[in-house]
Parts: C-alpha cells; structure tokens; sequence
C-alpha cells in the first residue's frame, strides 16, 4: 500500500515517439504527447502498446531494469538492478493495478475491526455502569444505614474512609490487587470528574424561589461575608502553607499522572438537544404522562441543564471568564424552567418546585443530580490514595495549612455575621462555605434551623468567586510556590478554584485536588464534635 501512494502521487511524464507502437524508455523528463487515456494516474492505466519496461521507467524516469525488481516480488525500489537484463513484456510481468490494490480480504478485515470497535463500546459502557452502580449503591446503602442508627456523622464520609483504608491494606499487603481495584472503578470516578461542577447546579437553578426568604439587606450581608471571607481564607491557607514549607524544606517531587476526562463531542449534543425537544413536547401536551409533574418535567429540566454546562464548557477562555460554564448550566435550566411555566400556564414558581422537590417519592431532575453528592465524596477516596505518596511527602505543609484555614473559615464566618448583624440562622447555614457542597450539606445538618438551599447557594457563589479572582489574588500576595497556591486555592474556594487555578498552572494541581477532599474532611470532623457545635452557635447568636 505504501507503494500504491507513492506511485499515484509521482507525476508522470513520457514521449511518445511518432514511429514507434509504445514511448522511448528515458530517464530524462521530457513533455508527454501520449493521448488523455494513457494519462490516468491515479488509476495506473497503462496504454495497451505500451511495454511494462517503457512504461516503467515512465513512472520514475528510471531505467526499466530498476522496476523488474517488482515483477521478481521484490519491494526495494531503489535496490541494485542486474545489469544487461531484458525487461519483458506486459504480458509476462503480474497486473500492477492488481498488485497495487488492497486484497479482498480487506473487507472482511475492516468489518472485523468495526464489530471490534463496537464490542470494545459496550463492554466499555457496561464497565461504566457496573463500577458507577457499585458506588451509587454503596452510598445508598450506607446512607440509610445511618439513619436507621440515629447516626449524624456523613455516612459519605465514612464511605470514603472505608474505601481509602482497603486501598492502603490491599496497597500494603499486595499492591497488584490495589491497583486491580483502582483500574476498576477509573471509569466511575472520570465519570464523577467529567460531571462534577453539575452535581452543584440545582442549588442555583432554584437560587429565585430562595432569595425570596431572605430579606434584601441580609443578601447583601452575606454578600459582604462570602467575598471577604473567601479572600481571608485564600490568604490564612496560602501563608500557612508557604511558613510550614520554609521549615521543612522538602523538595518538590512530580505528582502521579491525572486521567483526564473526554470533551464532549457534538454527537452528544445534539443527543441531549433532542431528548430536551422531545420531552418537552410530551410535557406540555401530557403534564403528567410519567405520573406526576415532577416526574414529567424531568427529562427536558435535566437536558436543559446538561445542554447549558456542555454549551458554557466549549465557550472561549475569555468569556468563561465572565460566564462561567456553572452559571450557563443554571441560567439554561431557568429558561427552560420560565418557557414551560409561561407555555403549560403553571408558572415558574410550580416548575421549580418540580425540578428540586426534596422529596425521594416523587423526584425531579435536580434531586436526581444532587442523588450524585454521596457518590462524589467516596469517589474522592481514590483521588486521594493516586496520591498518597506526594500527601506523605508534602503532609506538614498540607495538613497544617488545611486545618488551620478550616478552623479559621468556619469561626471567621460566624464572628463576621455576628458583627455585621446577620440572623443567626443565616450564618449557621453559610458557615461551610469554603467546602464543597456535597459535604457543606453534610455539615450543617449537625445544626438545628439551618437553610440547606442557602448553604448550597453560598458555597456555589465561592467557588464562583475564586474561578474569577484567585489568579490575581494569589499574585497579589506574593504566593508563588504552587504547594501554597494549590492548598490557598482548594481551601478557599474548592472544586471551580481548583478548576480554574489548575487549567493555567497545571503544578498546583496534585495540591489543589488533595486541599479540595480534605477541607471538607476537616471541616466534618471538627463540627461532629459538639463542643465546636456550640462554640459555633453561641459566637453567631
């Protein structure tokens, strides 16, 4: 085949003498009189008269005897020719065209690759299931167990704990099996990771129906507490860090390699873009085709979120910036939410209430994605074990900084809204704002009044704040070793910091991922202790 591309991309130059039945062999390139049929390169027709040996060295303007190599089954093209040797005929030598053209069995072959390709997808998305459904299922599982057991303590969490624990075992005893075990359960956590910023969007998507509680003086409070205390926060981890670091004097080491989840491709787009507009349709003819509105609304309600966040993720850099893929994926899912409410007649009001129903009987599309925050905590025990050398290595500079800017987040905010005058259970609900909402969640259930839709709302605002501003503020504060940045970056704002951060300086990332899990692990440490608890309470008020 090689040899087919480099004679059909040869130009092809003869002379056709006007005495003679076929064209003068010659190694010097000269004009071509031969008619248009015998100028079909690319198909390598040869005129009919034409002898394989003038032809031949028509190809190449070579000697004829440098191509009877060929007929020999030879391939070295450029290989010495014997010397005084007859070319012979046409008719002697084999069919180049024949030979120049892909077997039959090619067909076959291609076939064989494509069935192939296609068994190596569903085993592939049956892997995905199978490792997804186990942690899904664990999470269930342990989630109902604590309940059960009047247990406070995130049951996530302790999942998470679990799973790092057998990891170190298996790890120790025999690494082979440790790795067998993280092999498996890659697909589930690249899927985690590939959808993460999603599982954080229903608390925005119903961020209107919130607000409402809350008086417009207080917003801005809280306004004032989650952007001032973010930058606190960056700063207390980032000199934390950099302080531990000059003691200790540990080199940097490389992290381990980071799978990285696929881009989304315009097949899947379009793939959502239809089940939005088909659902949609059954919706507004048949409000409740599937049982209940809740349930009928789910399928547009979750593919105008799904559309929002792949639309905002392939934006430019520079609007990213300003429109953050989160804030696309909300306002999407609101649109939606405003045309079907403006369209069936049932307001917006009724549909949001139907996107985050908080209830487990008659779910909608928000419940289903906030289902995954279990699930995102245990993923992280993987994350962490990938790392566990550079935590060993690094563990003084990242576990002082990460539990001293966790102690610092949780009493700076309630000593803030107690000073500014904030209701008391509007600053217990935004305490957890520097940890991810899958564990901020968790953490203000230890306390009694508090808005879980304003904490989640709160802690999302952060992040976004630390996407926009943290590059600028960490130069700002002359943090320039990426162990401070990457821990002052995930202890301040975590996962869209992280996010941000890491996409521009790719170092920081190993730190930033390991900040990001064990904020939130310190921070439900700390208020699972009752006597922090009621520390807590009393400073808010």
């Amino acid at each position: 085949m090689a040899a087919a591309a480099m004679i059909g991309v040869t130009t092809l130059r003869c002379r056709h003498h006007r005495l003679s039945p076929c064209p003068r062999a010659t190694s010097t390139v000269r004009s071509c009189t031969l008619p248009p049929r015998c100028r079909q390169f690319g198909s390598l027709t040869l005129h009919p008269s034409c002898s394989a040996a003038s032809s031949a060295s028509a190809l190449h303007g070579r000697p004829a005897a440098e191509l009877s190599r060929v007929a020999a089954g030879k391939t070295g093209f450029m290989g010495p020719a014997s010397n005084g040797a007859a070319a012979p005929h046409l008719s002697q030598l084999p069919d180049l065209r024949r030979r120049l053209i892909a077997p039959k069995s090619t067909g076959n072959a291609d076939a064989t690759t494509g069935s192939s390709g296609l068994l190596s997808t569903i085993v592939g998305v049956a892997h995905l299931l199978v490792s997804l459904g186990i942690i899904v299922a664990a999470d269930k599982f342990l989630k109902q167990a604590f309940v059960a057991a009047s247990i406070k303590f995130p049951s996530a969490l302790f999942g998470m704990f679990c799973v790092f624990s057998v990891l170190v075992v298996f790890d120790a005893l025999a690494p082979a099996l440790a790795k067998g075990f993280t092999d498996f359960f890659e697909p589930a956590t690249l899927f985690i990771q590939r959808w993460l910023p999603i599982f954080y969007v229903p608390a925005l998507v119903v961020l209107p129906l919130v607000v409402r509680d809350v008086p417009p003086a207080s917003g801005l409070k809280i306004l004032t507490i989650t952007f001032v205390g973010w930058f606190s926060s960056l700063a207390v981890a980032g000199y934390t860090a950099l302080a531990v670091r000059k003691l200790v004097k540990t080199q940097l080491i490389p992290a381990e390699p980071v799978s990285k989840p696929s881009p989304f491709s315009t097949s899947e787009t379009w793939a959502w873009a239809a089940i939005f507009v088909a659902s949609f349709g059954v919706a507004y003819f048949n409000p409740t085709a599937l049982g209940t509105t809740a349930r009928t609304c789910l399928p547009f309600l979750l593919a105008a979120t799904v559309l929002g966040y792949m639309v905002g993720s392939g934006l430019p850099a520079g609007v990213r910036k300003v429109l953050h893929p989160i804030i696309s994926c909300a306002l999407s899912a609101d649109l939606a939410a405003v045309a079907y409410g403006y369209l069936s007649g049932s307001g917006i009001d009724a549909v949001l209430g139907d996107y985050l129903t908080k209830a487990p009987s008659n779910p909608g599309a928000g419940d289903l994605l906030m289902g995954f925050l279990g699930s995102v905590i245990i993923s992280f025990a993987f994350s962490m074990f990938k790392q566990r050398k550079l935590v060993k290595r690094h563990a003084a500079e990242i576990l002082t900084a990460i539990a001293l800017a966790s102690t610092f987040s949780l009493y700076s905010t309630a000593i803030m809204g107690r000073l500014i005058g904030l209701e008391p259970s509007l600053t217990i609900s935004i305490l957890p704002r520097c940890v991810t909402v899958a564990l901020a969640l968790s953490i203000v259930t230890f306390f009694e009044g508090a808005n879980s839709s304003v904490t989640a709302a709160v802690v999302v605002l952060t992040g976004l704040i630390g996407a926009n501003f943290v590059q600028a503020a960490l130069n700002k504060l002359g943090l320039n070793d990426p162990i401070a940045r990457g821990i002052g970056t995930a202890s301040s704002a975590h996962g869209f910091g992280t996010a941000a951060l890491s996409a521009k300086e790719p170092e920081t990332l190993p730190f930033c991922a390991i900040a990001y899990g064990l904020t939130g692990v310190f921070g439900s440490l700390i208020c699972s202790v009752p006597a922090v608890r009621q520390s807590l309470i009393f400073i808010a008020g």
